[in-house]
């Protein structure tokens, strides 16, 4: 159910608007003045909001720029000027659209629906976020294929990333030389195995904090290896 913040000063305009957009669905909320509403609209998760204009104590035009500066969830703008300065400088802040009194109530719905109807196509076709695994203050960003510890990047060779990626991925699951080999080299340890060895030796250089003690890969004697959580 999609949330929405109503800032408006008159209350019975805010009730109407309410009435109405809960009964299309819409889970609303109302504020008054407008040092309440930009707070809740800062610190809440809000899915649109409709901002009057003029507003006791912060008007709708400093609201806006606000919520712009953190936010690109719809705003509708509501304002009894008619004056086109007013609406060039609402939709310069940033608002999606400026509607002016008086408006039924369900024309306000209809342009409520069609505004959050784009925003979730937008989001929908956004670009996807990385594939990022967190691990005790290392991040692998399996999309850009790079490595963070306690936020400071690391230099990875690709099997070196390939290695580190695959034991990350199967925390406290031994795996012999052999296995690690075949996985990461794609090929059967004829002889080769050293390979592993020296690759688990560059990682714990760049992972961990002493490499004598190691936090992260640890070496389980007469097996193999094993990535500690």
């Amino acid at each position: 159910m999609s949330r929405i913040l109503i800032i408006e000063d008159e209350v019975a305009i805010a009730e109407l608007e309410k009435d109405y957009l809960e009964l299309s669905g819409f889970e609303v909320e109302m504020e008054n003045t407008g040092d309440a509403g930009s707070d809740r609209a800062l610190q809440e998760e809000f899915d649109l909001i409709i901002l009057d204009l003029m507003l006791p104590g912060v008007d709708g035009f400093e609201i806006c720029k606000r919520i712009r500066a953190t936010k690109n969830i719809p705003i509708l703008m509501v304002s009894a000027k008619k004056d086109d300065i007013d609406k060039i400088r609402g939709l310069g802040l940033g608002a999606d659209d400026y509607i002016t009194k008086p408006f039924s109530p369900s024309e306000l719905v209809a342009r409520v629906k069609a505004h959050l109807a784009r925003y979730e196509r937008l989001i929908g076709s956004g670009v996807k976020e990385n594939e990022i695994l967190e691990i005790r203050g290392i991040k692998i960003d399996k999309t850009a294929r790079r490595v963070y510890v306690n936020d400071v990047e690391k230099s990875f060779t690709t099997k070196e990333f390939d290695l580190l990626t695959f034991l990350a991925e199967h925390p406290n699951h031994v795996f012999t030389k052999d296995e690690l080999f075949q996985e990461i080299w794609d090929m059967e340890s004829i002889g080769d195995i050293a390979t592993v060895t020296v690759h688990i030796k560059k990682i714990r250089e760049k992972i961990e904090f002493n490499t004598s003690k190691p936090q992260y890969i640890e070496t389980i004697w007469g097996v193999g290896y094993r990535f500690k959580v």
